[in-house]
């Protein structure tokens, strides 16, 4: 894990600030979305041989996302988050007439967990 923490170190301190770019009208205050969490990282990772990969998987009854942060090395580390039930719910659309899909919910419930896990990960 040598190579990979001297690497970390080096991103972390080229890492930008992620721009709160997003509203959410049900709270009434802005986020920064999976883009920008990217976007404050993209460039400091690739400089550092360094790399993201993330997917859903199912472990024990349960969806989760993997996160595992890769050097060049080949040396790695990853994280697992839970997927909680109630992310993946069917749920009432934002104008409250439609539903969302169960492909929607998924879809909005690993977009968050990747956001979440990526943030974490490298400290944005």
């Amino acid at each position: 894990m040598k190579a990979l923490a001297a690497a970390l170190v080096k991103a972390q301190g080229q890492i930008k600030g992620a721009k709160k770019d997003s509203a959410n009208p049900h709270f009434k205050s802005k986020y920064a979305d999976l883009a920008s969490v990217w976007d404050a990282c993209r460039d400091a990772l690739g400089a550092n041989g360094l790399s993201v990969v993330q997917f859903g998987d199912y472990l024990d009854g349960q969806w989760v996302l993997r996160t595992t942060l890769y050097h060049e090395s080949g040396e790695w580390v990853n994280s697992i988050l839970p997927i909680p039930q109630a992310w993946l719910a069917i749920r009432v659309g934002e104008s409250g007439k439609s539903p969302v899909s169960q492909a929607q919910a998924f879809g909005s419930a690993l977009t968050y967990a990747r956001r979440y896990s990526l943030a974490a990960l490298l400290g944005v």
